[in-house]
C-alpha cells in the first residue's frame, strides 16, 4: 500500500510563489500593459493595439531605425566580448596552479574584479582612461596616439569592451578552472604514457570535459554583455553621438528621457524576447551537440 501525500508541504512553497509573482509577474504584466497603449499625458492612455511593435519592427520609421542600430551595436558588443573573454579565460584557467598556496592567492585575486559594483567600475574607467588625469588616457596619448573616448567613437568602443573584458573575464577563468579541476588524474596520466602533446591533451581531454562550464560560462557572458547598461552609460553615457548608445541605454531614454511608456514598453519586450531566444537556441544547439557526442 503506498504511502499517501502530504500535500501540506506545498504551503512552504506559497510564499516563494506570492515573491516571484510581486517581483516579476505583476512587472511584467505592466509593461505588456503599456506596450499596446498609449499616453498623451494625465495618466490618460489610450488603446494603441499592435501599433507601437509594428513601427518597432519597420527598419524604415524612426523608431524602428533606432531600434536596429542599438541592435546591431549591441550584438556586436556581445560579440567581442566573446571572442575575447572565453578564449581568453580558457588560457588563464590552464595556467593556473594545481596545488598548494597558490591556488587560494590566484582564485581570491581573480574574483576582486566580480566583487565590484557595476557602478563604480564605471566610475573607475572613466577616471582610469581619461587623457589628462587618467594612467592609460595619459600613457596611450603620451605614446603619440590620439585617444580620447569622449570625442572618438574607436576609443569609446575601445574602452567599454577593455572594461567588460576585465570586469568579467574572472567569470570565465574561474568556471574554466573548475571544470579542469574535475578531470581525474588518469586522464592525464594515459595521455602522458601515450606521449600525447600539451595540444593534443587540451584538444582531446580538458576542451571537451570543459564543454558543459563554457557552455554556462558563454550563457552568461551574452546575458550580461547584451543587457549592459550601467558601466558604459557612466563611462560615455552612450556617446560619442551614438557610438556606443546599446539597446538598453537606448530604451532608458525613450523610456524616462522622452517619457514614451508605450514605444519603450514595446522595445523592452522584443528585447527580452531576443535574449531568451538566442539563449534557447545556443543552449539546445549545445545539449544536443554534446547528446550526440556521448552516443
Amino acid at each position: 500500500m503506498s504511502k499517501p501525500l502530504d500535500n501540506r508541504a506545498w504551503f512552504l512553497v506559497l510564499p516563494v510563489v506570492a515573491l516571484v509573482a510581486f517581483s516579476a509577474l505583476i512587472p511584467v504584466m505592466t509593461v505588456v500593459n503599456y506596450s499596446v497603449q498609449d499616453s498623451f499625458g494625465n495618466n490618460e492612455f489610450f488603446w494603441n493595439g499592435t501599433g507601437w511593435f509594428k513601427e518597432l519592427l519597420d527598419p524604415s520609421t524612426d523608431l524602428g531605425g533606432r531600434f536596429f542600430d542599438a541592435l546591431w551595436r549591441t550584438l556586436l558588443f556581445s560579440a567581442l566580448c566573446l571572442l575575447i573573454e572565453v578564449p581568453l579565460g580558457i588560457g588563464v584557467a590552464l595556467t593556473l596552479p594545481r596545488k598548494g598556496w597558490g591556488v587560494a592567492a590566484s582564485l581570491v585575486l581573480l574574483a576582486l574584479p566580480l566583487l565590484i559594483p557595476w557602478n563604480v567600475v564605471g566610475t573607475i574607467w572613466q577616471v582610469f582612461a581619461r587623457r589628462d588625469i587618467g594612467l592609460l588616457g595619459a600613457a596611450v596619448n603620451g605614446l603619440g596616439i590620439e585617444y580620447n573616448y569622449a570625442q572618438t567613437p574607436l576609443a569609446a568602443w575601445v574602452t567599454v569592451v577593455a572594461m567588460d573584458v576585465w570586469h568579467w573575464t574572472s567569470l570565465v577563468v574561474l568556471l574554466c578552472y573548475a571544470g579542469l579541476r574535475a578531470i581525474p588524474d588518469a586522464y592525464y596520466q594515459a595521455a602522458k604514457v601515450d606521449g600525447a602533446s600539451s595540444w593534443a591533451v587540451f584538444r582531446a581531454i580538458q576542451l571537451p570535459k570543459m564543454q558543459r562550464v563554457l557552455t554556462i560560462a558563454i550563457l552568461l557572458r551574452f546575458m550580461d554583455s547584451f543587457m549592459i547598461y550601467t558601466e558604459p552609460f557612466v563611462v560615455t553615457g552612450g556617446g560619442p553621438g551614438n557610438a556606443t548608445t546599446f539597446l538598453s541605454i537606448d530604451l532608458v531614454k525613450i523610456a524616462l528621457g522622452q517619457f514614451d511608456l508605450g514605444k519603450a514598453a514595446a522595445m523592452s519586450i522584443v528585447y527580452n524576447l531576443i535574449v531568451l531566444t538566442v539563449c534557447w537556441v545556443f543552449f539546445a544547439t549545445t545539449t544536443r551537440s554534446q547528446s550526440e557526442a556521448v552516443q
